[in-house]
């Protein structure tokens, strides 16, 4: 069977950051509805918007408190079944995103496990430990614990992953299980087409007396043992009637799965059909950095990294050859969880055209970043409390015995996912044509990207993406087979076949002319970035240039 999302091309809004239409400095569904016209003109099909749901923001909207309601920042329930109504007639598809692993501590799920120690609630999260003594010694991503003291002041502690604000759901409960399966019918009863399942590969946890060993043996001492809740057995086993269910009240549902972690080859157990559970995941795996020029005398945990082009190269490949068959894999440069392309890899526009070319006409899912169609950069924050991340500070206090205050702060923004996060440009006015008001974030923009100056700019980076996607809709580039052709790290080359149809994607990673051999007979140039020259089987490419070649018919 056929499903829209065998063709989607998704364009990922941070609602917050899009459009702000009544004043308040944060962008809602309404601004998001007075843009239509421009994802339309861009030529996506799908919209995937970061959480919109009643939360108290500890997390920007990752802390659900209620998952039935809009948050009011964001708008009205007849906001968000107006903007289904009009990006459906515009042809374009609605993923949500949908939390499953924990919720706000202010849900009244955990509100009434915390005030009645025998409350029904009190299993819908995970309590262990006895007498103030953590269970074991797993550390939280967000730092410290992962356990918090019960505020009910009963000995023992509750379980978060992430923010202590933020308690993990306990999945080994059959009603949460079922409370999550009604959230996500609810939604897709209203009509929206597709759900990204954040942070689904943690809803199982390993034996919780089981400390994670470590060298010195202090086990007072939190670590992050991901190992432990992260792809474990159970996540398949609590995955599977969830997806089924979905599946079969609403089979043209796309359910796309946040499996940052995630091996290969768990990519496919997730993907593969006869397993019933996601169409398509999203990695974290496909960057390697490279920091070998990183400064030894403190934390590279800031520190800009170039990107391994090698390893970079190798992890594409197996991805593309390890899915080809199971699912389509994503193909992204950047989202709301990292550092902007156009500040994390690409230094001209040339480079960001080319790396553009090379991701999206790969065989998979593009997953387009807002403002990435405009080259939009990492805003510059002056402050570490701007950053709203508690490992900041000790890092510049570390950096700072090195660097100056200014060069230190210029690297975390760099590279921290908040400054990526900026207000949509619209305008070269005070505000971009975001917000009549000071926006929700701010900083200095190290940019002069609007869509104003670009929309009618030929040569601009927003029509480039307008090209690049109006090639990716093509049958060759959606289900035609993939290759890449063997060179060195300067260079990076693949084929698409599709019945009598081949076309060649070469992109240089060079700052230097670089020349690859490609196969006879590819003459006809269909987009390109930069410079080339073709003699015979010789390609020439000028520096970060790319080009796409087709055979002649």
């Amino acid at each position: 069977m056929a499903h829209w999302y065998d063709h989607a091309i998704i364009y990922q809004i941070y609602p917050k950051s899009f459009q702000d239409s009544n004043g308040d400095g944060v962008g809602d569904l309404n601004g998001i509805r007075k843009r239509i016209p421009y994802l339309k003109n861009l030529g996506v099909n799908a919209v995937w918007l970061n959480p919109v749901f009643v939360s108290p923001q500890v997390d920007n909207g990752y802390d659900v408190s209620n998952y039935f309601a809009i948050d009011p920042h964001m708008g009205t329930m007849e906001d968000m079944e107006n903007l289904i109504k009009d990006l459906h007639k515009a042809g374009i598809h609605l993923i949500m995103d949908l939390v499953l692993n924990h919720t706000s501590d202010q849900h009244p799920w955990f509100q009434d496990a915390i005030k009645n120690p025998d409350s029904l609630y009190r299993d819908y999260y995970i309590f262990a430990g006895h007498d103030g003594k953590r269970p074991n010694n797993w550390g939280s991503f967000f730092g410290g614990s992962v356990w918090e003291p019960d505020p009910a002041g009963t000995g023992q502690s509750y379980f978060h992953l992430f923010d202590k604000r933020m308690p993990d759901l306990n999945w080994k409960n059959p009603e949460v299980r079922h409370a999550m399966l009604e959230v996500a019918e609810y939604w897709l009863k209203k009509g929206i087409d597709g759900l990204r399942l954040d942070a689904f590969i943690h809803i199982g946890k390993a034996d919780l007396r089981q400390n994670y060993p470590t060298g010195d043996g202090d086990v007072n001492k939190p670590i992050v043992a991901e190992p432990f809740f992260a792809n474990l057995p159970q996540v398949q086993e609590w995955m599977r009637p969830f997806c089924e269910q979905i599946k079969q009240d609403y089979p043209d549902t796309l359910l796309l799965g946040e499996a940052a972690s995630a091996s290969v080859n768990l990519a496919v157990d997730y993907t593969t059909k006869r397993n019933h559970l996601m169409d398509s995941v999203i990695t974290f795996r496909y960057f390697t950095d490279d920091d070998s020029n990183c400064d030894q005398r403190f934390s590279k945990q800031y520190q800009p990294k170039k990107l391994d082009l090698t390893a970079f190269k190798q992890n594409q490949v197996v991805w593309q050859q390890t899915l080809a068959g199971v699912s389509q894999p994503t193909l992204y440069w950047n989202n709301h969880d990292m550092a902007r392309l156009a500040t994390r890899v690409a230094r001209t526009q040339t480079q960001a055209k080319s790396l553009a070319m090379l991701m999206y006409l790969q065989r998979g899912i593009p997953v387009i970043y807002y403002g990435e169609e405009l080259g939009l950069k990492n805003l510059h924050f002056t402050s570490a409390d701007q950053f709203e991340d508690q490992t900041v500070a000790p890092w510049l206090k570390d950096a700072e015995k090195v660097l100056s205050k200014d060069a230190a702060l210029a690297m975390v923004s760099e590279t921290h996912k908040l400054p990526a996060r900026g207000p949509m440009p619209w305008d070269a006015t005070e505000n971009h044509g975001f917000s009549e008001v000071k926006p929700w974030i701010t900083g200095i923009k190290q940019d002069d990207a609007c869509v104003a100056n670009e929309i009618n700019d030929t040569t601009s980076m927003f029509n480039f993406y307008k090209e690049l996607l109006e090639l990716k809709k093509e049958a060759l580039f959606q289900i035609g087979t993939y290759y890449m052709i063997s060179t060195d790290k300067n260079s990076y080359v693949y084929q698409r076949d599709l019945h009598d149809e081949s076309a060649i994607v070469a992109v240089s990673l060079s700052d230097q002319k670089t020349t690859v051999e490609i196969p006879a007979g590819y003459t006809v140039a269909t987009l390109k970035a930069g410079e080339y020259q073709l003699t015979n089987e010789k390609l020439t490419l000028m520096p970060y240039a790319g080009v796409v070649l087709k055979k002649e018919n």
